[in-house]
């Protein structure tokens, strides 16, 4: 589904997976089997594919747009890796995870890995703008990722709380995507990078909704994983709010570890509370502001597959 929104990039992006490869080589074989395993993985390589189209909807006539597209990949598999780890996750895209196949300090290690050859290519493509964004994204992903695991088994957390963690998390990658786009360009650098904020934003939102309405096959990870982690995602935050007492109490306990036993429970509740529909509005919202940032720019090809992936984004509950 996801190869028509490649279609206007096909042989830019071909590139990109092709420096991808070459770039992963190393003289220690657990690195490179690590690597392959997690880059070959079946992901949609939706964040570079974001360069390559801002880039070029914007008229870009250069090469180094392929370079940052997998510095990008890069650093979104390194985290990946870490993400795992601290989640203790055993389903990625439907595969095993590198920790639960190799252990944790392998894909710790295979991480950090990614991570330097990431900005060994950087320094070779030069840019100290681009360099600037994804040292500034690099250090908010971290935070986030930090920011969320603190926050975890805690059912106080409010929406703007969750709004800040996804931001970090997910949203600064897509914008820092977007924008580096528009730097290479030289034009539309602001509008890019809202763009791929409220992209970022949007798919988060959406991965956070079929947490509980999804398909094993189709989001590849276990339903209710999220829930399961004590992670306060915006349909549980809404299903709270409008629950009366010993609904309300019932979700605090089950997002502090106890009475797991009622875990089935609570799918049903947030189903009847209404907080997928109003997720789900949200993401909307931000789908709508993500066009809104394109409206000045010119109508070609990339422009219009950006537009479509923007409505992908929530196509994913149809």
């Amino acid at each position: 589904m996801i190869s028509r929104f490649q279609n206007p990039v096909k042989v830019e992006f071909a590139a990109v997976n092709d420096l991808i490869v070459s770039s992963l080589h190393s003289d220690v074989d657990l690195v490179e089997n690590i690597g392959h395993y997690i880059v070959e993985s079946g992901g949609k390589r939706l964040r570079p594919l974001l360069v390559l189209l801002s880039a070029m909807a914007n008229d870009y006539r250069g090469e180094q747009h392929v370079a940052a597209a997998a510095v990008i990949e890069f650093i979104h598999t390194a985290t990946l890796l870490h993400d795992d780890v601290v989640d203790v996750s055993a389903l990625r895209r439907g595969r095993q995870t590198v920790n639960s196949q190799w252990g944790n300090a392998p894909s710790v290690l295979v991480g950090d890995f990614l991570y330097s050859r990431a900005f060994q290519m950087l320094v070779e493509i030069g840019s100290l703008p681009i360099m600037a964004i994804i040292a500034d994204a690099s250090n908010l992903i971290s935070e986030g990722e930090v920011q969320q695991m603190a926050n975890a088994g805690n059912p106080e957390i409010g929406e703007s709380t969750y709004n800040e963690v996804i931001y970090k998390k997910t949203a600064v990658l897509f914008e820092a995507s977007a924008r580096i786009g528009g730097i290479l360009a030289g034009q539309c650098e602001q509008q890019m990078a809202a763009f791929g904020k409220h992209l970022g934003m949007a798919f988060q939102i959406t991965d956070d909704i079929l947490d509980y309405r999804g398909v094993v096959g189709d989001i590849g990870k276990n339903i209710g994983a999220d829930l399961g982690e004590g992670k306060m995602t915006l349909p549980l935050i809404y299903a709270r709010e409008q629950a009366d007492v010993e609904t309300s109490k019932l979700i605090k306990d089950i997002v502090k570890g106890q009475r797991k036993e009622e875990f089935s429970t609570i799918l049903e509740v947030v189903e009847a509370s209404g907080g997928l529909d109003y997720a789900l509005g949200i993401a909307r919202h931000q789908v709508q502001q993500a066009r809104l940032a394109l409206v000045d720019l010119p109508r070609n090809p990339h422009t219009e597959a950006l537009l479509a992936l923007a409505d992908f984004s929530i196509s994913r509950m149809r």
